[in-house]
């Protein structure tokens, strides 16, 4: 009686192991999906346009959302870019009920974060750039940058995102031009 006690503890005792060990592979693997996966942002947005180019997110811009959003009050375009090229700066002209920027590195880390509150007038005009890039244009700041907002980036590749509020169906047309007059370019100063 006493072995089969000791049988059975040791069996359980295996079985919680066990369970234990498939638990930590299970966490560690959903936690590396995303470091391993083909369907990231950058990937979809690579086969929807090249480097440097504006591309809308949602649906609005015909055919399916390259990332589907979360808030349907949000409209939303974005912009890859390589910082081991130069500089980038991006802007858009008019005004729309709220806008917000985000800078993601190319494993979809979110670098940077600001709105329209912060810009200048309420107006889009920034500049992506390294550490290094930085130091060059403090040297001697172009006349053309003053009241740009600068996003120091320690990356080499990034995506920068813009949303923009539509409150109701009449702001559509107002906030898919805001969108269509921004520009995401390489800057050479």
């Amino acid at each position: 009686m006493r072995s089969f006690y000791a049988t059975m503890r040791r069996l359980l005792h295996a079985v919680l192991l066990g369970l234990l060990g498939a638990g930590i592979v299970h966490i560690a693997v959903l936690l590396l999906v995303p470091e391993f996966s083909e369907r990231d942002a950058w990937s979809r947005l690579s086969m929807a346009s090249d480097l440097y180019r504006m591309t809308r997110l949602d649906a609005e811009a015909g055919g399916a959302p390259v990332v589907k959003s979360v808030d349907p009050l949000f409209y939303a375009t974005a912009c890859r870019f390589d910082l081991g090229e130069g500089m980038v700066r991006i802007k858009a002209p008019g005004h729309v009920p709220f806008w917000s920027v985000s800078v993601y590195d190319r494993s979809g880390h979110n670098i940077y974060s600001f709105n329209d509150h912060t810009a200048t007038g309420g107006v889009l005009d920034a500049v992506v750039l390294t550490p290094a890039q930085m130091i060059d244009v403090r040297k001697d700041l172009p006349e053309d940058l003053q009241g740009t907002i600068f996003v120091e980036a320690p990356i080499e590749e990034g995506i920068f995102v813009i949303r923009a509020f539509v409150p109701d169906d009449s702001w559509k047309p107002i906030v898919s031009r805001f969108f269509e007059q921004s520009s995401c370019e390489l800057q050479d100063f």
